[in-house]
């Protein structure tokens, strides 16, 4: 899969702007102010329609599919979890939104599979960053007919902008079509310091759809 922005833009919020991010790469595209990189991950995933330019799916102008297939994650005020939820309630959210059980013991389960059960009554705003954005990743590749991510101001949370380069790298590897949309600071120290192989320190257990190759 392919997304491509062509000079997309909507009005006052969003000037000009061209990006594209594919199957199994990762690209990081600069959106500085409050309210841009939200109107740009919304345009990049089929949910906003610019006021002009262009947004294809593989050589298409197809919002439908993109929507489909393509989720927008921790997008302020938009996919963002309430600061106050606590990560069991995120995980039953996100269970009930991919078609799978959500009880309290489907829950459980999930956590306990990737190793953060400790963190279950835990608000998602006290969550490591990272650990916050493998989360929130982890649980958007269950949806059905998820190819792609698009990850919304990541740097918000503080942290290091190296630790979710790398996720967004490890999950473009297992496949996804992955944009991580920043602000220019911590691009600059993703771009003078290139992540090394490795993963971030906080690890979780990859989904099985995700590790058998492939919402809002």
């Amino acid at each position: 899969m392919r997304v491509e922005l062509t000079k997309v833009a909507k009005g006052r919020a969003l000037p000009p702007t061209s990006v594209a991010f594919a199957s199994g790469r990762a690209s990081l595209a600069v959106a500085e102010t409050e309210q841009r990189p939200t109107v740009l991950g919304l345009i990049a995933s089929g949910r906003m329609r610019p006021s002009a330019g262009i947004v294809t799916i593989d050589g298409v102008p197809d919002a439908g599919a993109l929507r489909r297939r393509v989720a927008l994650v921790d997008a302020p005020d938009v996919s963002d979890p309430a600061p106050n939820v606590i990560v069991a309630g995120v995980v039953g959210e996100e269970l009930m939104f991919a078609g799978h059980r959500s009880d309290p013991l489907a829950v459980r389960g999930w956590l306990d599979e990737h190793g953060v059960r400790a963190l279950a009554r835990v608000p998602i705003a006290a969550v490591d960053p990272t650990v916050r954005v493998r989360l929130l990743l982890e649980l958007a590749a269950l949806r059905p007919g998820v190819e792609g991510a698009v990850l919304v101001s990541p740097d918000r949370h503080g942290g290091d902008p190296r630790d979710w380069w790398r996720l967004a790298q490890e999950f473009a590897s297992r496949g996804l079509a992955v944009l991580v949309i920043a602000g220019d600071a911590a691009a600059s120290v993703v771009a003078e310091a290139p992540p090394s192989p490795r993963t971030a320190r906080v690890r979780l257990r990859p989904t099985r759809r995700l590790a058998a190759g492939g919402r809002r």
